[in-house]
């Protein structure tokens, strides 16, 4: 599946960009972190009207992993600020989660480091709610790809504290960088887990591609160029001419 983040400053942005995003997406991605004063009972309306099924995540990032990273000489680039949200305290922010939970968002993201307690309160709250949503456990290492041996430990760590999805992104700074974050995808397979897995940055390219063959639950793709949401993001339009070239097509 390709997923489209909605990366816009503003609520009325961002209802423009969930209206471009809907023919080509399969998953909207709502960075509420981004979408100053977003209203996100009226964002997840919006996707819930397409005449299509298109699956929501909510993410509502800190500001140590919420900043967009975008790619400059190889390094992991600059940061494009983002709004006052990201500086509240975590039960603010862990709030707009719970909101999405309410609303019937089909995932929310939270960062594997996140405390006990707000990570409990927020499984009880998805309980709650009949396990409507999943929670994605996600980390970001933006300057690197650690060792297999570490990424296999993080994978089990995410899953130990209840993701019922584990994502792992890292900075890929070798074509090698690729290889082993793609490898965690057949090992969660293997363990029936679902994974979002894939590196970031201009060497990291190519796992967002292969990402999905894989079996990745899904892909990350800008609307356009422009709006991506980090370093080495292709657009919609590209993953899925990239994708339609390579499937192998049955018989």
């Amino acid at each position: 599946m390709i997923c489209v983040p909605i990366v816009a400053g503003t609520q009325a942005e961002a209802l423009q960009e969930i209206e471009k995003s809907l023919p080509l997406a399969d998953i909207i991605e709502l960075r509420m972190d981004l979408i100053r004063g977003g209203n996100l009972g009226k964002l997840i309306s919006r996707v819930r009207s397409s005449p299509s099924p298109v699956k929501i995540i909510v993410t509502n990032r800190r500001k140590d992993e919420g900043t967009i990273q975008l790619s400059l000489g190889g390094d992991a680039g600059t940061v494009k600020p983002i709004n006052e949200l990201s500086a509240a305290d975590e039960s603010q922010r862990i709030a707009i989660l719970k909101e999405a939970v309410a609303h019937g968002a089909d995932y929310v993201d939270v960062e594997l480091n996140i405390s006990e307690d707000m990570r409990r309160e927020l499984l009880s709250m998805i309980g709650d709610h009949d396990n409507r949503t999943q929670l994605i456990i996600s980390h970001h290492d933006f300057s690197k790809t650690p060792s297999a041996r570490r990424l296999k430990e993080m994978f089990h760590e995410s899953v130990k504290v209840g993701a019922g999805i584990v994502k792992i992104v890292t900075f890929a700074r070798s074509p090698e960088d690729n290889l082993r974050v793609l490898s965690l995808i057949p090992y969660a397979r293997r363990r029936k887990r679902a994974i979002i897995a894939f590196c970031m940055g201009e060497e990291g390219r190519i796992s967002r591609v292969m990402a999905p063959l894989l079996g990745s639950l899904l892909t990350f793709a800008s609307l356009q160029e422009g709006s991506e949401s980090a370093a080495g993001q292709l657009t919609v339009g590209e993953i899925r001419e990239i994708l339609r070239i390579l499937r192998v097509k049955d018989g």
